[in-house]
């Protein structure tokens, strides 16, 4: 493999190091092929999908595009590679796929014209695929496309769906559908290949509480009709086993705090069970004929991914606030490394509860070592909203450490992690009552003499950058920048430029369309607040962006400048973010660079 282009010199700063080292994610095997694995690193200086041989060691670069590739997936049998190939970052597009050996790609699924992926699932002879797509004209749709036959369209529905899993015998496939309208609360369909009924589990029914479903996997067993599916009937996501030929539905009923997720041991038997808590997660073995649940060792801080071997070892991607992430084994050992430079560690995260308006607020607390209050203190906000911030690792916040700020992660009501409850709270005043946590948290920051009162940046990508705006429109006096990467601006003119299933998304959340509800998508809309915003801006924004378009973004930008307000704005060839290490560093740069101009000193 490759190395990483720039090389490592004494003067490049740690910060710019964190984002140069080269990083690998956990690699996904073959089931009936283990040690043919495919997996994404930035050892070009882009993050691209890369082929290994585990039993020789070769690695080998399988997409090289200017803008990188990180969606990809390895058929069952090994044979090949799928990759999604979009313009640019705007996601839609096509999927192609290659010989793992490597080979010309070609087009995988001949006759689809390119949409929004919905899932994707390959049986395990590598002769059928389940391809979900989604358009503005269509909704979604799923195809079942055959080797040597025509592709098929098996479900069609305007509401947003997508592709779960394929039965190991390919005769079963589970989709995740919203056709009740709730885009937050999935129900599961299991549909043979004519596209036909086998069963449906549905939590949205005959009740009074919002309940969703996930596909978590079919029993990876020949003949087995066992779907792994994850439930919300607690207040939790938790797994349970259902049966689709029967119905039956055994409940695992596992004592954890906090959220549960879980995948099969390749043999059937077990389940590898994710647990989150707190914004730290851990790992345990789950053996279904026992009842019995195992602890795995790893350790303090965050498990990204996990997958059990052939073998019974389990591989994980985990990282702390303090330690880069790696790739390890319960077998001993990193699994997977790159060449090149070292990435510095930073500095640990601190927990802090802030009783808030809707209950205990979960905020994680980074400082320069040794620094002691009054810090100017910046508030990166995280994405979403149905996400959360954990102790792992960032460049990012490690690098406002780097110089001198403290930096503050709030856990806002909408952030999973802290039960059904708490990430469903937002729905209808969307954005104004995660900020109404953010406030109660800077409230903390300054009674307690971490944070600068004069000093308080706002920051935030995507759902955090349009908190961003948000924030310093409804809490004009409160910060002093506000620095808004990929930011919803203009809710309205978002709304009917995004990609469909964030549409339904939108509404879900705020309970209809503009036309429908328009006084709730003026309330939580940052164009609405925008001639109150006093604090200088900085805008940073993805001219190909499907999910926060860039024509909202100039809308609320003319408005700033009508008004004479201080604001900057940084538009870059990509989509959603940048899988480029030198674009990623341009804008952390910016960022700096913006703050120590305009912050008070």
């Amino acid at each position: 493999m490759s190395e990483n282009r720039t090389p490592d010199t004494p003067d490049m700063p740690d910060w710019e190091r964190r984002f140069r080292a080269p990083r690998v994610s956990l690699p996904d095997w073959a089931e009936d092929a283990p040690e043919r694995a495919l997996f994404v690193s930035n050892a070009t200086g882009t993050y691209e999908l890369y082929a290994w041989d585990r039993a020789t060691g070769e690695r080998r670069q399988v997409t090289d595009r200017p803008n990188g590739t990180t969606d990809g997936v390895l058929s069952p049998d090994g044979a090949w590679i799928w990759w999604f190939d979009d313009k640019d970052g705007d996601e839609f597009g096509i999927w192609r796929r290659q010989p793992f050996t490597g080979g010309p790609d070609e087009p995988a699924v001949p006759g689809l014209a390119p949409s929004y992926p919905a899932g994707l699932a390959l049986s395990r002879d590598g002769r059928t695929a389940v391809v979900g797509r989604s358009t503005d004209d269509d909704g979604t749709t799923v195809h079942l496309a055959r080797d040597g036959a025509e592709t098929v369209e098996i479900y069609r529905h305007r509401e947003s769906a997508g592709v779960g899993d394929l039965s190991y015998d390919g005769s079963l496939i589970a989709i995740e559908h919203t056709e009740h309208g709730d885009a937050m609360h999935a129900a599961l369909r299991v549909l043979r290949p004519d596209g036909t009924t086998v069963a449906e589990l549905d939590d949205t029914k005959g009740g009074v509480e919002e309940l969703g479903l996930e596909v978590l996997g079919f029993a990876p067993v020949d003949g087995d009709t066992r779907l792994l599916v994850g439930h919300q009937r607690r207040g939790r996501w938790e797994p349970m086993v259902w049966d689709v030929a029967t119905g039956e539905e055994t409940d695992l009923a596992l004592d954890l705090p906090g959220d549960l997720g879980a995948e099969w041991y390749p043999d059937g038997s077990a389940l590898l069970v994710v647990h989150g808590f707190e914004a730290r997660s851990e790992l345990f073995r789950y053996d279904l004929a026992a009842r019995e649940l195992t602890r795995i060792t790893t350790p303090p801080g965050t498990v990204s991914g996990a997958t059990a071997r052939p073998d019974g070892s389990v591989e994980y991607l985990w990282s702390s606030a303090a330690e880069p992430p790696a790739v390890r084994s319960t077998a001993g050992g990193v699994v997977l490394d790159s060449p090149g430079m070292a990435c510095p560690p930073s500095v640990p995260v601190e927990d802090v509860w802030v009783e808030g308006p809707g209950g205990r607020i979960h905020a994680l607390v980074q400082k320069p070592t040794g620094a002691t209050g009054p810090l100017p203190t910046v508030f990166d906000l995280h994405g979403g909203p149905t996400w959360h911030d954990s102790d792992s690792f960032a460049a990012g916040p490690a690098a406002w450490v780097d110089h001198g700020y403290a930096v503050v992660r709030v856990n806002y009501r909408g952030s999973t992690g802290y039960g059904r409850a708490w990430t469903d709270a937002l729905k209808h005043r969307v954005g104004l009552i995660e900020l109404e946590d953010v406030a109660a948290v800077r409230d903390w920051a300054v009674s307690s003499g971490l944070a600068d009162p004069a000093r308080l940046i706002l920051t935030g990508a995507s759902w955090g950058g349009y908190l961003t705006l948000l924030g310093v429109g409804t809490q004009p006096d409160a910060w002093a920048l506000g620095i808004a990467v990929v930011p919803v601006a203009d809710y309205v003119t978002a709304y009917h430029d995004e990609m469909e299933s964030l549409k339904a998304m939108d509404r879900t959340l705020l309970g209809g369309t503009p036309e429908e509800v328009p006084d709730r998508f003026a309330a939580s809309s940052p164009l609405t607040y925008v001639d109150r915003v006093e604090a200088p801006v900085y805008i940073s924004a993805g001219v190909n962006d499907p999910r926060c378009p860039i024509r909202q973004i100039d809308n609320y930008v003319k408005r700033l400048e009508a008004r004479g307000a201080v604001h900057e704005v940084y538009r870059y060839d990509a989509g959603h973010g940048s899988l480029v290490v030198d674009e990623r560093i341009k804008q952390v740069r910016l960022e700096l660079d913006f703050a120590a101009r305009h912050l008070p000193s």
